[in-house]
């Protein structure tokens, strides 16, 4: 079974692309991340046309996940218990979360970052993992809390099954050979040492951490800024995880990131990884 996950930066832009990508690359089921649509906006019809089965977890122009599988797609979770929200960053005035503007909201907004299903025996996780944007915003301790209930729910899948995936874009990379240069990300979020804590605890739940073969040069980096030259000069980093339960990383045959899908016109500026295993 192909496994695969993506950060599409955006499923409608990048919808002639992922088609593309389905037909050469061929995954059983594919983990997406960043979708920017409601559930009722997907393009459900265009990817069922090449065998896909959808479930979809959206909430407009931000965050989205969704699995596409053509060996099953069962058991459907949107979300996860425990889920802490997103409260907002302190402001002047608390407003409802829909006001579009930043500030505390009223209650906390439980965003569209994680949804999991039985597909092909296995059960898969897709997860969005909030940004933090700096080491002082209230979106980075969210983030921290995001990483701790994400944690303790899987634990309590794993109870239930040995057979689990929980992989997408952490937002987080795991060590300082996950960047191009670790100087050029000090004092900034996705490298600290909370955050790789973090990460840690969720792999000491009883999952491994995979790490694809970059088709090109050695690191295997799975995002690049769009400015101008972070790609060809391979500044990137390796966000993008796939975290497998034992007896599928045992499993695994080949794990590679597809760099030939950050090419081009109009890419996302994440790659996809592909995780090949023979159960």
């Amino acid at each position: 079974m192909r496994l695969a996950t993506w950060n599409v930066n955006s499923v409608k832009a990048r919808l002639p692309r992922l088609l593309e990508w389905l037909e050469l690359a061929g995954p059983d089921v594919l983990c997406l991340q960043e979708t920017k649509v409601g559930a009722d906006g997907f393009p459900t019809e265009e990817v069922a046309a090449l065998g896909y089965a959808v479930a979809a977890h959206g909430e407009g122009r931000w965050n989205g996940v969704a699995l596409l599988s053509r060996v099953g797609l069962d058991d459907v979770v949107r979300g996860f218990e425990g889920d802490p929200g997103w409260a907002g960053e302190p402001a002047e005035r608390v407003r409802e979360p829909d006001d579009g503007e930043e500030g505390l909201f009223e209650t906390p907004r439980i965003e569209a970052r994680a949804i999991s299903a039985t597909c092909g025996g296995v059960r898969v996780w897709s997860v969005y993992v909030p940004n933090g944007r700096t080491p002082e915003s209230a979106h980075y301790t969210y983030k921290l809390h995001w990483l701790e209930a994400l944690r303790s729910r899987v634990a309590g899948e794993l109870a239930g099954t040995d057979r689990l995936v929980v992989c997408g874009d952490f937002n987080v990379a795991p060590t300082d050979a996950d960047v191009f240069n670790p100087a050029a990300f000090a004092g900034s979020t996705h490298v600290t040492a909370p955050e790789r804590e973090a990460l840690a605890a969720l792999l000491a739940t009883g999952l491994r951490d995979v790490v694809p073969a970059p088709m090109k040069g050695p690191n295997p980096f799975t995002y690049w800024d769009y400015r101008a030259g972070m790609f060809h000069q391979d500044k990137g980093m390796r966000i993008d995880l796939f975290y497998a339960s034992a007896a599928v990383a045992e499993a695994v045959k080949a794990a590679y990131i597809d760099r030939e899908a950050r090419k081009g016109k109009g890419p996302s500026d994440h790659a996809p990884v592909v995780v090949d295993i023979d159960l």
